[in-house]
């Protein structure tokens, strides 16, 4: 999961059952540090690309990241399955210099593919939604919270092993 994160792949997908078993190690060490846990992500910049605002997925990547001590600009990329490769890559690479990772929402998998393959850092296919891997992970984290918690620290856990 990480090395492809690093290599500009899309991240946080499950390439091995050692990936999901240290995703899911992660977040409970998370868990057990409690909302006051060290600001892991102190001073990392997270871009969230979506077309749409409000969403459940939305929030839920601000809480988790911040919570983490990380700093998320919401940003509007202009781009479509309609532009052009070079401005697929341009655009990919003025995120690599501005941010961290990105979190790309409600947009075609093509176009995430394409943006991160011309990227240098993490970029998160829906990371934060109900339809992404990660959600499946909730159940087995294994300890007594509410399903909001366990799928906080999920996504904490998967943003600490992408950065790293």
């Amino acid at each position: 999961m990480c090395s492809k994160a690093r290599q500009g792949a899309t991240s946080a997908e499950f390439s091995s059952p050692e990936d999901a078993a240290a995703l899911v190690r992660q977040a409970q060490a998370l868990h057990q540090l409690g909302d006051g846990g060290p600001q892991l992500l102190q001073g990392k910049k997270f871009a969230l690309v979506s077309p749409r605002r409000g969403e459940e997925g939305e929030g839920e990547f601000l809480r988790a990241a911040t919570a983490l001590g990380a700093h998320v600009s919401c940003v509007q990329l202009g781009l479509d399955e309609n532009s052009s490769a070079q401005q697929i890559a341009t655009t990919a690479r003025l995120l690599a210099r501005l941010y961290d990772a990105v979190e790309c929402q409600h947009l075609p998998a093509a176009l995430v593919g394409q943006i991160a393959s011309s990227s240098t850092i993490p970029v998160f296919a829906g990371l934060a939604t109900r339809e992404h891997p990660t959600a499946a992970l909730v159940n087995a984290l294994g300890v007594d919270a509410p399903p909001t918690v366990r799928r906080h620290v999920i996504l904490q856990a998967a943003l600490l092993l992408s950065i790293r």
